[in-house]
């Protein structure tokens, strides 16, 4: 299992961690997501790899920038 946690710009309530959860969901591999828009992270369980640009675009989507990807 693959695991990130990105770092998110400009969330700031409930409604954003779930625009940001429900892009992110869409993406094929994707088992888990967990966000805060508290600490400005995601944390993101997949079953394979998703592409970086796939994860970039899907945060985009929902209306923010991700900053910061680590790899667990």
């Amino acid at each position: 299992m693959e695991f990130v946690e990105l770092s998110i710009e400009g969330m700031t309530c409930g409604h954003c961690e779930a625009s940001v959860s429900q892009e992110l969901k869409k993406l094929n591999g994707v088992t888990e997501v967990v966000v805060s828009h508290e600490t400005g992270k995601a944390d993101v369980s997949m079953t394979e790899f998703v592409p970086e640009l796939d994860i970039r675009n899907a945060v985009s989507e929902a209306g923010y920038e991700i900053t910061a990807i680590t790899v667990h």
